[in-house]
């Protein structure tokens, strides 16, 4: 969710240096996906959106989706030039998000608090961002409730799926595009379309459909509590992150990679929930 208007912006790029003028094929109809069939409309593209499942079956539906470039990298397989890749994605993502702020698209700022029992560092991506959390800062124990003793405080935008993926989809119909629900099994497939640019944003789909044998799953798991509407910010530590949205409160904090199943795992959600109890029983 985080980078999704930033790849669709290295996407279309890509588009632009083909010289093709369309129409174009974005495959999938996720959170980049969108992102992909806006930018190309954006640019006087005719679009269809070829898709599996639409929202709100989608994965991106159940993300937790705060704005924060936190990537888990394998850094045997980082190659040069990634991070200037990396970064211009972010940047582009982070300008685009700001101008939906608002009721419309789901998209909110609030104030993350990051919890640990260790000095607080940053991370590699968190340094080539900088700044974009002008804000970030220390806290004293005086300024906090948490029984924590290192606390930083962040501004961060936060995206509730269900409202923005809706939105997108919509302002992308309103903009005359097109949705059809298609499986492809082979690459002869996607190439028999009429359209003469395809953008591939299937996501994992894209290891069977293409052979992309180095793409691996990583599974998240969420809990999802009644909403507060009085809980106005967010709590994050190195394994849990409580997010607010107006359909409920987000727990989560698991990353099992290599994990596909869909199946939610009942011992992670007991870890995710004591967990959670531990550090929300312990404000002062």
């Amino acid at each position: 969710m985080t980078l999704s208007w930033g790849t669709a912006h290295l996407a279309l790029e890509e588009v632009t240096k083909s010289g093709r003028k369309g129409p174009a094929a974005v495959l999938g109809c996720g959170a980049v996906g969108l992102a992909t069939a806006r930018l190309l409309q954006s640019r006087g593209f005719e679009v269809t959106i070829y898709a599996k499942e639409l929202p709100p079956e989608t994965t991106s539906n159940v993300s937790g989706a705060s704005w924060y470039p936190s990537l888990i990298v394998d850094e045997a397989l980082r190659a040069p030039g990634f991070d200037a890749q990396f970064e211009k994605a972010a940047r582009f993502s982070h300008r685009y998000f700001q101008g939906l702020v608002g009721e419309r698209y789901g998209v909110h700022w609030r104030e993350q608090y990051t919890l640990s029992d260790a000095p607080i560092g940053d991370p590699w991506e968190f340094v080539l961002l900088r700044d974009l959390f002008p804000e970030t800062r220390a806290l004293a124990t005086s300024e906090h409730p948490f029984a924590s003793p290192y606390v930083v405080v962040d501004n961060m935008m936060f995206i509730e799926p269900p409202v923005y993926l809706a939105a997108v989809l919509e302002d992308f119909r309103l903009g005359n595009g097109r949705v059809r629900v298609r499986t492809f099994a082979t690459p002869a497939e996607v190439g028999a379309l009429e359209e003469s640019i395809v953008v591939n944003c299937t996501g994992l789909g894209a290891r069977e459909l293409f052979g992309d044998r180095d793409l691996v799953a990583v599974k998240g798991q969420l809990s999802v509590l009644l909403p507060q509407p009085e809980v106005d910010y967010a709590v994050a530590t190195n394994d849990l992150y409580m997010f607010p949205r107006r359909d409920g409160i987000l727990l989560g904090g698991t990353r099992e990679r290599g994990v596909e199943t869909h199946e939610p795992d009942q011992a992670a959600e007991g870890r995710i929930l004591q967990g959670h109890k531990l550090i929300f029983d312990g404000m002062r």
